[in-house]
């Protein structure tokens, strides 16, 4: 057995020092009040980082998961009753740019007009842009379907540029031989009908593109305003012509400038549509 030594009496214990601080019941603080001032704005723009880092994660996952923007704003219902609208609002643009178009090209011979041309041109795109979106909306559960928008963008995107090359092709012709425009009350009638009807078709479309947040449809908005522009064009290029004739390359050089315009939204269309095409193929679960 081992023998345990009992402690010594005598034996002074050695002496304890005590923060007084420890002992009141503080810590001894390892960084300046001013610091810890100075890491809390630090400390909410973090987060505010984290949350803008968060909802750019979601909707890059709504773009490869093949939806839109659209599915998380709207309800089902919704959804639907915006689909169907933008199916008669179509419907209604195809009737009457089909009309527009025919007397457009009629005035444009009659009147040998660059930018009447111009215009018939654009009125027949938007027939096709409105069948595009009818195509685009005819299948009701691809309402969110990012795959099938970009592929309308696409088409859209083509159309748009052999459009524009035809109207500045006629244009530059209509320069090149000096042909001038001829001024009555029958051209003034239909440039002013036309800008009308194209500008409230425009702003129904670009109100349905947003809500549905559809391309195509602010693409087919951005034509219908486009034909506005363009019968207005013909209106004031017409007037100038009437009191100034020596200024009578006005209507070819809006021809020109508006097809150039249509060009450069077309070119787009395709630089910015096609990558996406190709990103979302594998997600044609809706068609």
């Amino acid at each position: 057995m081992t023998d345990s030594t009992p402690p010594d009496p005598n034996t002074v214990p050695e002496p304890v020092t005590v923060d007084p601080k420890v002992a009141n019941g503080q810590c001894e603080q390892t960084e300046p009040p001013d610091q810890q001032q100075q890491q809390q704005p630090n400390t909410e723009s973090q987060a505010e980082a984290l949350k803008m880092d968060q909802e750019m994660k979601i909707t890059d996952s709504l773009d490869d998961g093949g939806l839109l923007e659209s599915s998380m704003r709207l309800k089902p219902h919704e959804a639907q009753s915006y689909r169907k609208k933008a199916l008669w609002v179509s419907w209604v643009s195809i009737g009457i740019t089909i009309i527009l178009a025919i007397v457009a090209f009629t005035v444009s011979i009659m009147r040998h007009s660059a930018s009447a041309f111009g215009f018939a041109f654009d009125a027949t795109l938007d027939v096709l842009s409105s069948v595009i979106v009818l195509w685009r909306y005819s299948n009701a559960a691809a309402v969110h379907s990012a795959h099938r928008e970009y592929i309308a963008c696409v088409i859209l995107g083509v159309v748009f540029i052999l459009s524009s090359l035809c109207i500045v092709g006629k244009a530059i012709h209509d320069l090149a031989t000096r042909l001038l425009p001829e001024v009555d009350g029958f051209l003034f009638s239909v440039a002013i009908i036309s800008g009308l009807l194209c500008l409230i078709l425009s702003v129904i479309k670009f109100m349905l593109g947003k809500i549905l947040t559809s391309r195509a449809l602010i693409t087919d908005g951005f034509n219908s305003l486009v034909g506005g522009i363009m019968g207005f064009s013909i209106l004031i290029s017409a007037e100038v012509f009437k009191h100034e004739p020596s200024v009578w390359y006005l209507d070819g050089t809006i021809g020109i400038l508006i097809g150039l315009v249509i060009l450069a939204y077309g070119v787009k269309l395709l630089v910015d549509m096609v990558p996406r095409v190709r990103q979302t193929r594998n997600y044609e679960r809706f068609e």
